[in-house]
């Protein structure tokens, strides 16, 4: 017995460990991480090394555990801001795009696989979600600075998608276990009542299950060690209250670490790093454990129709569940285009494919085979092509700063203040001679191995270790002056344009000088205001707007997302690929009026090319009319 324990504690830090070095190749190469993961534990199965794991309930439970401190992480790291910017395209992916992808990929996996109708859809339901871990690793491996509206909608339905598609994975396993055949109607009906009573119960316990947990760590003096554990342990009782009482447990979670994570919870940097690693541990657990349940033996049988439901997946089913979600957000079809890609499959559609497993089906096994080949082929196929794609259409902006090197210090005692430690870069304004602002207090300076008060420094120099008292939440300024200068790449050169406008000054001057055609209300407002008005009431980082014969660049913008800098260019400086498909609802009515006016156009001609005619012929009767009288 003792020497089975420490053969199982060897080999399961062994893959591990593996597991972990194989991210420094992913770094390297771009690899997308979770497809080395799920190849580690293929390697160790039962087809590769011989390690026997078919504990199908152990996988689900172990997968369900990790995938809750996952999401947990996901919300606490949402900023709110980030979620009222894509809230309406991010949910309407999230609820109506999981239908819509279970049902369009239900009707290709009916016809290419010998299941009914219903194990089709819960096929379809087991890969309609999408897996963040993989997108964003991607993104920040391959340092692809995207824009903030792509970004903010691709982390939102990531994290909220999930839940949808494990009530419709259960709900379709409980039905087809207990050999039901329900009316098309009576099963929307339940389908509708189920998820509404589980979303709502998952919603409410998850808002005051977060609002527990601010509450609880403010009130109780706990040790910065137990901390992160205390907060990490309530989280799981928030998921574990939501589904015993039938509500949706994933959705509980998310919310719960969305209360928590922008709410003024005291210890938040600790909390943060700790979290992190538990989200590393817990997607390295729940990725091996899944490629160590796989029968890779059994993939040959089924991996033509698998591979085409993947592509069928990739190319057609996800496209156009995300092309009719987003209709009526009049979103830039390179975005739309972008979002429909970067639909990645990972661990999720996997751990649902468990459950035909767990529910006794007689094609569970097939299910989660053609499951497990479907995401191996998102993961080859969209995995390696996110950062290349995202540059074709012009979805990737220059970064706002350069280097930065800067250490946030937790105080004890003080839930609303932070010490943070700046290292000054060559080249950032403070080495340039800015000024600190006022409500920022630096203490103390390090240079040369000497530490001085600030006051006694003179002009700080590179290389000099400044540490700062700030309140908390504190704006982006700092960052921005103790940041080098971003590189810029040659192809981004131009990316803002050759000159700068003060979006201040009045739109009537750029009439003035360039007469871009603007109406009297528009010359009475700020350049600023124009391009917020021009945008529709929202600007972010790198938008463009042309106006007559000139372009006008956001450069920046504050933390209320008004604008603060502004660049003009004679031509477009960042040409955006043409996407022929995924109009929005504008495109689509501004396209209808053109056709309806283009096809009147040629009767309007026509009237009016036959009018001198008529002139000409009623001439000789008015003047026989004017000789008679």
């Amino acid at each position: 017995m003792e020497h089975a324990i420490y053969l199982v504690t060897l080999v399961g830090t062994a893959l591990v460990v593996a597991a972990a070095f194989s991210s420094l190749i992913a770094f390297r190469f771009g690899a997308p991480l979770l497809l080395l993961f799920l190849c580690i534990g293929l390697v160790t199965g039962v087809d590769g090394l011989g390690i026997e794991f078919d504990n199908a309930r152990l996988a689900y439970f172990a997968g369900s555990l990790a995938l809750a401190i996952i999401l947990f992480d996901s919300g606490f790291g949402t900023p709110l801001n980030a979620l009222r910017q894509a809230a309406g395209p991010a949910l309407s992916l999230a609820t109506v795009g999981v239908i819509l992808t279970t049902g369009i990929f239900s009707v290709a996996a009916f016809y290419l696989l010998n299941l009914s109708w219903l194990e089709s859809s819960l096929l379809g339901a087991a890969v309609a979600s999408t897996d963040a871990a993989a997108v964003f690793f991607l993104l920040r491996a391959g340092e692809i600075h995207l824009r903030e509206r792509v970004r903010s909608t691709l982390e939102v339905e990531s994290g909220t998608n999930d839940p949808i598609a494990i009530f419709l994975t259960i709900t379709l396993v409980g039905i087809i276990a207990a050999h039901a055949n329900p009316e098309a109607n009576v099963l929307a009906t339940n389908l509708a009542i189920g998820f509404l009573i589980n979303m709502g119960l998952g919603a409410v316990i998850g808002v005051l299950g977060g609002l527990g947990i601010v509450r609880l760590v403010e009130r109780l003096n706990l040790d910065h060690g137990l901390l992160p554990i205390f907060v990490l342990t309530l989280s799981l009782m928030v998921f574990a209250a939501a589904g015993a009482v039938g509500g949706s447990g994933f959705l509980a979670v998310y919310l719960a670490g969305l209360v928590a994570g922008n709410s003024d919870i005291r210890a938040v940097t600790i909390l943060k790093r700790f979290q992190d690693g538990m989200s590393w541990l817990a997607q390295i657990i729940m990725f091996l454990i899944l490629g160590l349940f796989a029968t890779p033996s059994q993939f040959p049988a089924i991996l033509a129709p698998a591979v085409m439901l993947g592509l069928f997946l990739i190319f057609v089913a996800r496209p156009l569940a995300v092309w009719l979600c987003l209709i009526p957000f009049r979103l830039p079809r390179p975005e739309v285009a972008f979002v429909s890609w970067v639909g990645l499959r990972g661990a999720v559609s996997i751990l649902l494919a468990i459950t035909p497993l767990l529910g006794g089906l007689a094609n569970g096994r097939l299910i989660f085979n053609v499951a497990f080949i479907i995401v191996l082929v998102s993961l080859v196929v969209q995995g390696w092509t996110v950062g290349p794609l995202a540059r074709r259409l012009g979805l990737i902006v220059p970064a706002r700063l350069g280097p930065l090197d800067k250490v946030e210090l937790e105080l004890p005692g003080s839930a609303h203040h932070e010490l943070l430690a700046y290292r000054v870069a060559p080249g950032s304004p403070v080495a340039r001679g800015e000024r600190i602002p006022r409500w920022a207090r630096p203490s103390l300076v390090l240079r040369d191995g000497r530490s001085m008060r600030f006051q006694d420094m003179g002009r700080l120099t590179a290389g000099d270790q400044v540490y700062i008292f700030v309140p908390d939440r504190y704006p982006r300024l700092l960052d921005k002056l103790f940041a080098s200068r971003a590189v810029v790449d040659p192809e981004d050169a131009d990316f803002f344009g050759a000159f700068a406008v003060d979006p201040a000054r009045p739109a009537g001057e750029l009439e003035a000088a360039y007469a871009p055609g603007l109406t009297e209300v528009e010359q009475k407002l700020t350049v600023g205001a124009l391009v917020t008005e021009r945008l529709g009431g929202h600007a972010e980082y790198a938008d463009r707007v042309m106006i007559g014969p000139i372009e006008l660049i956001v450069r920046d913008v504050d933390e209320k997302g008004r604008i603060t800098g502004l660049g003009l260019s004679f031509e477009p400086t960042a040409p955006v690929a043409r996407v022929p498909v995924f109009l929005s609802a504008g495109e689509i009515a501004d396209r209808v009026v053109a056709f309806f006016r283009n096809w009147r156009k040629p009767a309007q001609t026509q009237a009016a090319e036959s009018e001198p005619g008529e002139t000409a012929a009623s001439e000789p009767a008015a003047q026989k009319a004017a000789t008679e009288g």
